[in-house]
């Protein structure tokens, strides 16, 4: 994997889509948004420059915005970069996902949650499996989210599913069917971002609401890069193991540098792991039996 990002998602530059079996691609090129994403709601809530490659989400009083991928992909590479809602952002929600389309859906959650001004942001992580979440982790960046672009990605494969900051891991959620805990490898999934409100519990458990004299918020994106296999969304497999760059050995888990730094981001970021937390699952769910060796 680190192979790869070192040299994937220079800013302002977005990977095309790759047919290419065995390798990713290598050459950069400038695509516009409305070549892989449409916007989903609230049309006049997204504003568009660079040639459509750099877009704005607002939120305010009456509505948020979000956009959707065109295509449903079944494992791959996906990623934003995102600069964050600035100053006063208590109540807010920006989300960067993966969603399938039925009512025990596959999900992976990127959701970054508000503050008031000169507290930090709080990344919050969830996975989904068969309809079943709970599976919160909240981290504090290690840097100011709203004052420069940074790549938040997802790396799908049927061995595990990584988040991203940068090049850096922060969560690995690993296909452990043999403890009998479901891995998403049958939905394809479209691609979501939205901005909204959520201030009922997106700050401090919704004690801080939302300060709408501070409206619009904007959330600004750029590079939007997906390399996946593309399927219909009542597929239920994609022929891809072993021929495209993210089906190769060196993908299926992290390397020790890797292991490194989530190590390192559990032990300086982490706030909260539902691994951990006793109240909520007095019995420990059988994928944090692997977790808790991180």
């Amino acid at each position: 994997m680190a192979s790869f990002l070192q040299w994937t998602l220079s800013l302002g530059l977005l990977f095309m889509v790759s047919e290419t079996m065995g390798a990713a691609p290598r050459k950069p090129v400038d695509v516009p948004f409305g070549r892989n994403y449409v916007p989903t709601w609230a049309f006049d809530h997204i504003k568009y420059f660079k040639g459509g490659s750099e877009i704005e989400l607002l939120l305010d009083k009456y509505t948020g915005t979000g956009f959707q991928s065109k295509g449903s992909y079944l494992f791959g590479h996906f990623s934003m970069q995102i600069k964050m809602v600035p100053g006063d952002s208590a109540g807010t929600v920006t989300a960067f996902y993966l969603s399938s389309q039925n009512s025990e859906h596959d999900e992976i959650d990127f959701e970054f949650l508000g503050n008031r001004s000169g507290q930090p942001y709080i990344l919050q992580t969830n996975v989904f499996t068969g309809g079943k979440g709970d599976r919160e982790q909240r981290i504090y960046l290690w840097f100011d989210p709203t004052k420069a672009y940074h790549s938040y990605s997802v790396l799908w494969n049927l061995y595990q599913i990584v988040f991203l900051v940068d090049d850096v891991p922060i969560r690995v959620f690993k296909n452990l069917k043999k403890l009998g805990v479901k891995f998403p490898f049958d939905q394809p999934m479209k691609i979501y971002s939205s901005l909204w409100n959520a201030d009922d519990w997106a700050t401090r458990g919704g004690l801080e609401k939302t300060d709408w004299s501070k409206a619009p918020f904007i959330a600004t994106y750029k590079s939007f890069h997906v390399d996946g296999c593309e399927a219909s969304v009542q597929a239920k497999y994609c022929a891809t193991q072993g021929k495209r760059w993210w089906d190769q050995k060196e993908f299926q888990d992290l390397d020790a540098a890797q292991y490194r730094r989530l190590k390192w981001v559990r032990s300086k970021f982490t706030i909260y792991n539902y691994c951990t937390d006793r109240v909520r699952f007095p019995n420990v769910p059988p994928e944090c039996k692997l977790d808790r060796d991180i």
